[in-house]
């Protein structure tokens, strides 16, 4: 992928407090209660949904609020396993500008510490699509200046759900005990 495609990049690292083989990523995230999505990242997040695509594999749909931007994610996991999910949209984005489209790659990964610790990884990747170019393009703004805003408003929510995104997957692995 062209690094002029790129619109921000982030990753944050939390300590989950469970073993690693009870951790289930996928399992956490095709699970999880709207309520709990909701505590995850106050109050940017919205509400989330589970589907699946028209052949069957499993879909997350969330709706959150980054910067001035409501976001309505279609994410797919490729591949989606305990210790990994690799999610990927086609997200919708809402803001006083209108309305476009940016691909999303989301990227929730654990590895272990120790025997009763693992590091959990929340890497974020929003990506232009040609929507979007012609939307910053009708709007008057360059690419590095969208890609700024974005930057920033989307390292700022990364940082406030990954810890919390953290004790949810630490609360339903040790649930499963």
């Amino acid at each position: 992928m062209p690094d002029d495609q790129i619109l921000s990049e982030s990753a944050f690292h939390a300590v989950i407090n469970a073993p690693m083989e009870r951790v289930n990523i996928a399992d956490w995230l095709f699970n999880l209660p709207e309520a709990e999505y909701q505590r995850c990242a106050p109050p940017d997040h919205i509400a989330a949904g589970y589907t699946t695509t028209d052949d069957g594999r499993a879909m997350s749909i969330n709706v959150e609020q980054i910067g001035d931007g409501l976001v309505i994610q279609h994410y797919v996991g490729d591949p989606a396993g305990p210790h990994h999910c690799r999610m990927v949209s086609l997200s919708d984005v809402y803001s006083p500008g209108g309305r476009t489209k940016i691909r999303v790659i989301w990227d929730l990964s654990v590895k272990p510490i120790d025997e009763g610790r693992c590091e959990y990884t929340n890497s974020v990747v929003s990506l232009t699509t040609p929507e979007f170019l012609d939307f910053i393009d009708r709007q008057g703004l360059t690419l590095q200046q969208a890609a700024a805003a974005r930057q920033v408003a989307s390292a700022d929510h990364n940082s406030r759900e990954t810890p919390l995104y953290a004790k949810s997957i630490e609360r339903r692995a040790l649930a499963a005990c």
